[in-house]
């Protein structure tokens, strides 16, 4: 019995050791090396069980790599083979449809997954074990031996909501850098991109009935320098702006979807909409006139419930509905100071039409009524954790930002949750107190340890609240971040650590090893020039 003891634990032991000779993030359910390897040459085929456009779409971005790096393309086909061949199977046995089993040998790839999702993220997790020159954006002239180590892999994610917000109003983001974002956070196994594209200081969406909330709401006179609530500041009197039109929206949308990743559109209501009502003052309390805000912050002056804003509303998501695919619109509903309604003749006929006792009601009324639309139109919503304040709006997701405490109360009512709090999620916060760059909030820490060590389960929710957790987000506010590489170096390395919270069981999570394979991947960060923060594992 001692020697049965002492073997397994030795087993367990070089189990560990097994697992952490690998440079994955996130980290697979299920991870055993073995000797060997598989060498990719140009002669090696990949087969697929179904030839269809999301299989192809599956393997043409792990394809692309080659094509660029090695300088040849893997050829694709239906056809068996037995040797120096990646075979990809979709099976339905597995429950998970992003689950993928994996095993590499010296001779075959074996990938099954339920869903082309799956052998999307299979071949995801290949990159990771190649040599990170496969990321060149040139042909490696140097001598590279695409080598794959021989492993053992099952895999599935923790959570089906794994995203990134990023703010395009405080500063624009043009659109091949949003095609950069996406293809980082595919190689990270997230899967939604929560794009906010409307806010007090710029509208950044084409709407075609509407030309002005491009042509005057894209565009602000000047902007404030330094950091707003620290010290005084001064004004950029440069003139500041952008948008996307309808055709670059597409074009993103696109690419996303080959890559899995599903954009959703935040259009903001009922407050941060100075841009908007800068166009078109009308839907407003007072009437205007407004500039575009050049400052940080929350304003007074908001949308007015009176019939024709609704009609504004619904024209505009006419357009966006037809432009994204994602069963969600996201429709902001945080910060929405109220003052304006309370002085207002059309909002107070409103409360007293609908039987309204304050105006936090008003806004659950404008939310519903909203999400009716919408949900007619075959979308459900998303809100920000202020649309609890007036009783919860009929089906809405709601996604927990000002600490947990909104998203408990949304899951203990049976409403399904995005846990995005502030204090462990918001990657414009500094990470570490000096933050290496001046850019972004000095206001918070939030370190890659601290992201890491999130969990979205609050452990006061019973296993069937907590069922109603769907996932994960972190968000990138822009007001103090105006460049890629400042994008870059705020969202880098804690999109790793992200991933994991996401993705890997927290019973197997572990900082140290984390931080260790870390290490590896930040060769693959090194190759594709993400400007990535130099985190160290005691920050």
């Amino acid at each position: 019995m001692k020697k049965l003891i002492l073997t397994f634990s030795f087993f367990i032991v070089l189990l560990g050791t097994l697992q952490a000779s690998v440079s994955i993030i996130p980290m697979p359910q299920k991870c055993i090396t073995k000797k060997g390897n598989f060498k990719v040459n140009d002669k090696t085929v990949i087969t697929l069980s179904a030839d269809n456009e999301e299989m192809r779409n599956a393997v043409s971005f792990w394809n692309d790599l080659f094509t660029t790096a090695a300088g040849f393309t893997l050829e694709v086909s239906s056809t068996p083979r037995s040797s120096n061949v990646i075979r990809c199977r979709l099976n339905t046995s597995l429950s998970n449809e992003e689950a993928y089993q994996l095993k590499v040998s010296s001779s075959a790839i074996y990938i099954d997954a339920r869903t082309p999702k799956g052998i999307f993220y299979a071949f995801q997790t290949l990159r990771q074990l190649l040599p990170s020159a496969i990321e060149s954006d040139k042909r490696v002239t140097e001598q590279v031996q695409w080598t794959i180590p021989c492993v053992t892999i099952e895999d599935s994610p923790a959570f089906s909501y794994r995203g990134v917000m990023l703010d395009v109003s405080r500063h624009f983001i043009p659109k091949e850098d949003m095609k950069r974002h996406i293809d980082l956070l595919a190689f990270h196994k997230l899967n939604i991109l929560h794009w906010h594209l409307t806010d007090d200081q710029g509208w950044r969406i084409e709407i075609k009935k509407y030309p002005k909330l491009t042509s005057v709401g894209g565009y602000r006179k000047k902007t404030i320098e330094g950091y707003m609530w620290g010290k005084a500041t001064e004004w950029d009197t440069k003139r500041y702006g952008g948008f996307y039109t309808q055709e670059d929206v597409k074009e993103v949308v696109a690419y996303a979807q080959k890559r899995f990743v599903e954009i959703i559109p935040e259009i903001e209501m009922p407050g941060h909409s100075v841009a908007a009502l800068a166009a078109y003052p009308q839907f407003s309390c007072s009437g205007g006139p407004f500039e575009v805000e050049g400052r940080w912050g929350v304003f007074n002056d908001i949308y007015c419930t009176k019939e024709s804003t609704f009609q504004f509303m619904q024209d505009i998501l006419d357009e966006v509905v037809a432009l994204f695919p994602s069963s969600y619109i996201h429709l902001g509903g945080d910060e929405a100071p109220r003052i304006r309604w309370k002085n207002c003749v059309h909002c107070q006929v409103r409360m007293k039409q609908e039987h309204l006792t304050k105006e936090a009601e008003l806004q659950t009324y404008f939310i519903n009524r909203i999400e009716n639309y919408l949900n007619v139109k075959g979308k459900k919503i998303i809100g920000w954790d202020e649309i609890l304040e007036g009783g919860i709006p009929q089906r809405a997701t709601v996604m927990s930002w000002r600490g947990e405490k909104g998203g408990i109360h949304a899951a203990k009512a049976g409403y399904d949750v995005i846990m995005s709090p502030n204090i462990y999620m918001y990657f414009n916060c500094f990470q570490s107190k000096t933050n290496g760059k001046k850019i972004g909030n000095p206001n918070r820490v939030i370190t890659l340890e601290k992201a890491y060590n999130y969990h979205p389960v609050p452990e006061t929710l019973t296993a069937d609240e907590a069922k109603h957790i769907k996932g994960v987000q972190a968000n990138l506010w822009t007001e103090y971040i105006s460049t890629l590489d400042e994008m870059e170096y705020m969202l880098y390395p804690r999109v790793a650590a992200l991933s994991e919270v996401a993705w890997s069981k927290k019973e197997s999570k572990d900082y140290g090893k984390f931080c260790t394979r870390l290490q590896g991947v930040q060769k693959h960060y090194d190759v594709l020039g993400v400007d990535y923060y130099q985190a160290t594992v005691n920050e």
